[in-house]
């Protein structure tokens, strides 16, 4: 069997079929241990979906005939990444309260001197979806880098209207632009602006509902996410948002017990949550309703690290309960600035004691999961997108074990191929 050598410069892959061989696969199916390894592998490609997937010695010979050969030369393959948690569309920076914090400022003096939320909050409002897009780009092409085929794009830095929708309008600019899948959650829940200080019903009433409403009419919401904790929404006002949204058919998800347990899990299950994320004072109460509810476990060790958190969240109870756990950068200006789901898995591994196989999982096939998506991508198994990262590693704990390196070789999004 002969072809061409995948480390040589191609077009996009295009016309007839395409047989990857001589990998070394992580297909992350569910069905086999593990990462579902299979070595000695190869994968078939054709209209932009997986047809084979499995052991080269058992290619069927249709697929040998009249496809065109790339041979892999041993590396890795795996699911393409997902980041399943993020807010990476914003205006500005938060440098400057960072440096405040490391001179020992309190989150009440970096507010005072104009930081925190409202600091993103004036610098999105600013933008256009033009320049809220030139702004997020770099940002995505670093996640792009690495692998990631699929990323989720929350709203929730305009806190008005016009502004989250203007979120939600560049989110979905990407897919046009980049070589990737977006799914866009309606975040205007994430926090009251200084104009409805202490009204956080009237909020809800004329901007949070009435904005969800206008969102899913033009189609920009995939999912809706609210803040669950006592510096933004209670129980009871995230219960009317989830309420507004399963009148819209929309499923929900939940920041939620990230620094204090309000019962948000619990709640968020109740409404057969994609996800609950964050998670670190989660207790065996909202464990039993996420599994019970097959809610997926978003861990942010970017934000645990971030704000130097002490309490980390129960990854024995989740495991125990076999509650599927996603990982995620949550990358955002304020609390977890953060683009990069390499160095997201390794702090998942150092920070909260996931294993490899937990981390891999969780930058793939439970971030498919979270998202909804476990159908469509997050898995090397036939009929699926053929969303593959390709990497020079000599085994797959080379991608939790390195900080600060690289090792992707290239990666197909829906069958093309992009190369770093």
């Amino acid at each position: 069997m002969s072809g061409n050598n995948f480390s040589e410069p191609s077009t996009a892959f295009l016309g007839r079929p395409r047989l990857l061989r001589n990998a070394r696969l992580a297909t992350l199916d569910p069905l086999l241990p593990g990462l579902g390894i299979v070595e000695k592998g190869a994968v078939v490609v054709e209209n932009g979906r997986i047809c084979y997937a499995g052991p080269e010695s058992e290619l069927p010979v249709p697929a040998i005939e009249s496809a065109d050969i790339f041979d892999l030369e041993g590396r890795w393959v795996t699911p393409g990444l997902i980041d399943c948690h993020t807010h990476i569309i914003y205006g500005g920076n938060r440098a400057r309260e960072f440096e405040m914090r490391l001179q020992g400022a309190t989150y009440e003096e970096v507010a005072r001197a104009g930081g925190g939320i409202v600091s993103s909050v004036n610098a999105t409002n600013a933008l256009s979806i033009d320049g809220l897009v030139a702004a997020a780009l770099p940002r995505l092409d670093t996640l792009l880098a690495e692998g990631v085929t699929t990323i989720e794009i929350k709203s929730g830095y305009g806190l008005n209207i016009d502004a989250e929708l203007r979120i939600l309008r560049a989110a979905r600019a990407f897919e046009r632009l980049r070589p990737v899948r977006v799914v866009t959650s309606y975040l205007a829940a994430h926090a009251t602006p200084l104009a409805y200080k202490g009204r956080n019903d009237a909020y809800i009433d004329e901007v949070v509902l009435p904005g969800m409403q206008q969102g899913a009419a033009e189609g920009l919401i995939d999912a809706v996410d609210g803040f669950c904790e006592g510096i933004a929404f209670q129980p009871s006002e995230i219960a009317r948002v989830f309420d507004a949204a399963r009148s819209l058919g929309l499923p929900v998800k939940l920041h939620a017990e990230q620094l204090s347990n309000l019962g948000g899990a619990k709640l968020a299950a109740g409404y057969g949550a994609l996800s609950a994320d964050h998670l670190e004072y989660l207790d065996a109460e909202g464990v039993k309703a996420m599994a019970a509810s097959g809610t997926v476990a978003v861990l942010l060790p970017g934000a645990f690290y971030a704000i130097n958190e002490k309490q980390k969240p129960p990854v024995q109870l989740l495991r125990d309960a076999r509650v599927p756990i996603a990982i995620a950068t949550d990358s955002n200006p304020g609390t977890s600035p953060l683009t990069s789901l390499l160095l997201t898995m390794n702090m998942s591994a150092t920070l909260f004691g996931l294993t490899v196989d937990e981390c891999i999982a969780g930058a793939t096939r439970e971030g498919a999961r979270a998202l909804g998506l476990l159908s469509e991508t997050g898995t090397i198994e036939v009929g699926k997108s053929a969303d593959l990262a390709i990497w020079s590693v000599e085994s797959p704990a080379e991608l939790v074990y390195r900080i600060g390196f690289n090792p992707l070789h290239a990666h197909l999004f829906k069958g093309e191929r992009i190369d770093r």
